[in-house]
């Protein structure tokens, strides 16, 4: 993997969503709709991969995987629909889509049908680690995506994924961690956890819930031979994270910058049949 390349590719797709700008483009558009626990992000890409526009909100409509509020998921995706496609001036008619491994039945399809109901045909649904694989070229290891509400894993092999889980914790816990700890309301303890100022004082009281996504990892891997974990996802921010996981589980940990945006470029990089 070319950590400096990915790097850089998520980079310039961070900007386009910060600065509300699209990049020149030729030929179809590939789009992917990542809804997670604690964001919804629409990107979209070119033929050649390379990001053209993208959207985020922040959202709390679904919950490990499980859509809680229907309605208010098909309209967050239509007003970033609406968002790109006038920056674009084109309209998105297709998109790819993700779930956390192991989701199955009516809970994929569920968060399928959003994207449908927000007038695109879902043409792909792939795993959230496996998406976030693609974009950063991993074949072998562990990527391990952790989101608001679960830690999903897949394990790579020879670029085959050969292994997904996904378990229940993610920066939901850190965030119920925190609002215990400083008596404070959940919505209040989201705030401080995203607090840049405050972050290594945060790390200190939550590490507890890192080490304890630490531990699911590592018994996860343990019957495959991974010589190095790839760590995405929102609530993986912290300056400290890789570290915990590398000292919990003595496998070498690579996490990219702009953790959150990796899935959602994956997402798209999926959008084939």
């Amino acid at each position: 993997m070319d950590l400096i390349r990915a790097n850089e590719y998520v980079e310039s797709f961070a900007k386009l969503i910060e600065g509300q700008q699209v990049n020149g483009y030729k030929g179809n558009l590939k789009v992917g709709v990542d809804l997670g626990t604690a964001n919804i992000v629409l990107s979209v890409l070119d033929e050649m991969d390379q990001p053209v526009a993208g959207a985020l909100y922040p959202a709390s409509v679904v919950k490990d995987g499980l859509v809680v509020d229907y309605v208010g998921a098909v309209r967050i995706v239509r007003n970033l629909k609406q968002q790109v496609e006038s920056l674009l001036g084109v309209r998105l008619t297709h998109a790819a889509t993700a779930v956390p491994p192991g989701t199955i039945g009516g809970n994929a399809k569920a968060i399928a049908n959003v994207v449908e109901s927000s007038d695109m045909e879902v043409i792909n649904v792939v795993d959230e680690p496996t998406a976030a694989a693609a974009v950063l070229g991993v074949t072998d290891g562990a990527v391990v995506d952790v989101g608001g509400g679960t830690t999903g894993i897949s394990i790579l092999k020879n670029g085959e994924v050969i292994y997904t889980a996904d378990e229940p914790t993610g920066g939901t816990h850190m965030s119920l961690v925190v609002a215990g700890n400083y008596k404070v309301s959940f919505e209040e303890a989201e705030k401080l956890k995203k607090d840049p100022n405050r972050q290594k004082e945060i790390f200190v009281v939550i590490k507890p819930v890192v080490e304890k996504m630490a531990s699911i990892v590592k018994r996860h891997i343990a019957s495959f031979d991974v010589n190095k974990i790839y760590v995405v996802g929102g609530a993986c921010c912290f300056e400290e994270f890789e570290n915990v996981f590398f000292k919990e589980i003595g496998v070498p940990t690579v996490k990219p910058e702009r953790p959150l945006l990796v899935t959602p470029l994956g997402i798209a990089l999926n959008c084939k049949k």
